[in-house]
């Protein structure tokens, strides 16, 4: 009889207590971490949305081709404040940009960048400059898409965002380009900036 019920007692499953539980979780985020890029700068966003809109602001009763030379110094200091606050994000969080994944972020967020550096170029020598504010929305939102695909999930949501921006910025009245530049690289990245801050450490 004791003998029947110890088998009993045996057989039956071991209830999992909640540090089991943490230990779990624990191990199911170091493997996210480590197939995902997570060192996407939330500040860094924030940073680049504050120039983004006082570049706007200085563009606004600038004629096309000034503000197009304003908006491609803006581009040229945000890539500079992305770059680092991509790499102070990554020695705070003790995170390799040697890694598969930040390897693999990288490499697919250049090429849409590269396209639309060139089409920039072709559109200029055109005289074709109202078409550049929903390009630039559009293929910059389509680097962060890809790129994102390696990252955490907001950053492909906000990819998704910008591209339906940019896509709405090349049906609207070519005077509206410079508003739509600000809401895009300005208010948008203030506002998936600070949410990615708070969420992924900074």
């Amino acid at each position: 009889m004791a003998f029947a019920q110890r088998a009993r007692e045996y057989n039956e499953p071991i209830p999992i207590d909640s540090r089991a539980a943490d230990n779990l979780r624990f191990i199911r985020d170091t493997m996210e971490r480590a197939v995902s890029f997570t060192a996407v700068p939330g500040w860094g966003g924030v940073a680049m949305g504050i120039t983004a809109l006082m570049t706007g602001a200085l563009a606004l009763r600038m004629p096309a081709q000034r503000q197009f030379g304003a908006w491609l110094i803006e581009a040229l200091l945000a890539l500079s404040i992305g770059c680092i606050a991509v790499r102070m994000k990554s020695q705070r969080l003790a995170l390799s940009l040697n890694s598969r994944p930040a390897k693999r972020a990288l490499l697919s967020f250049v090429p849409p960048l590269l396209v639309g550096a060139v089409l920039s170029v072709a559109l200029y020598r055109a005289d074709m400059l109202a078409v550049l504010p929903g390009l630039w929305l559009l293929l910059y939102g389509a680097a962060v898409v890809t790129g994102g695909a390696f990252s955490v999930r907001i950053v492909p949501v906000m990819g998704i965002c910008f591209m339906l921006l940019g896509g709405i910025a090349l049906l609207m009245p070519v005077i509206s380009g410079n508003l739509f530049l600000m809401i895009g690289f300005g208010f948008m990245h203030i506002v998936f900036g600070t949410l990615i801050a708070r969420r992924h450490g900074g």
